[in-house]
């Protein structure tokens, strides 16, 4: 049993591809964010944003659910305007997968590889992210695009998940997991586009090496 669970955390099988992926975003929703204390709120919203779009790119089937939006507010626009035309699952439970409507959609896509990130880490994040790995799910949790009510709340729950087998990772390396080999020049350059919205420090150093590649093309060399 052992053996068996720490082997699908190493070599080549361990990593994401868009072709065994399937992408759940929990509880993104205003009341959640109000009271975000681990991350600077806007920094998981870029980070959360940033992986939706990355998973429209690669085709990566996702799934949206909110906990009782009529009080807790509807799925925050940025995110919602990524899918447009698909009405986020609003639940009552506050565990994703004691709800049979996710489970449902998740198993329908037939992969086991579930990548979750969720709002708050130590509650919406932790609870199915444990309960689909005892259950034989691949989970890896996107710590960047979740936060908890502080640091330590999500620190504690990060752990907690690591010891139920939950791989922590964080969206760009995701991204770099689903993308993996440049020579994919179709994602590549869609890929550009996302980081450019959302890719922070990376985003700017790309922007600059596109003007000096230009500036390079301009002169003739």
């Amino acid at each position: 049993m052992s053996t068996t669970q720490s082997s699908s955390h190493r070599g080549l099988d361990a990593l994401l591809t868009p072709q065994n992926s399937v992408l759940v975003l929990i509880d993104h929703q205003p009341y959640q964010f109000a009271n975000l204390h681990s991350h600077e709120p806007t920094m998981v919203l870029n980070n959360v944003v940033g992986l939706a779009k990355a998973a429209k790119v690669y085709k990566v089937p996702t799934l949206l659910t909110t906990v009782l939006e009529e009080r807790g507010g509807y799925l925050i626009k940025g995110l919602q305007d990524v899918f447009p035309e698909q009405k986020p699952i609003d639940r009552t439970f506050i565990n994703t997968w004691e709800d049979r409507r996710v489970v449902d959609a998740v198993k329908k896509t037939d992969r086991k590889k579930l990548v979750i990130a969720a709002l708050w880490t130590e509650i919406c994040l932790a609870m199915p992210a444990i309960q689909a790995a005892g259950e034989g799910f691949d989970v890896y949790a996107v710590t960047d695009a979740s936060g908890g009510v502080s640091r330590e709340a999500h620190d504690m729950a990060v752990r907690r998940m690591q010891m139920a087998g939950v791989t922590p990772i964080t969206w760009m390396a995701v991204v770099a997991e689903w993308q993996r080999d440049w020579a994919r020049e179709e994602s590549a350059a869609q890929l550009a586009g996302v980081l450019a919205e959302h890719g922070g420090g990376s985003a700017v150093a790309f922007a600059w090496e596109l003007q000096l590649l230009a500036g390079r093309t301009g002169r003739g060399v």
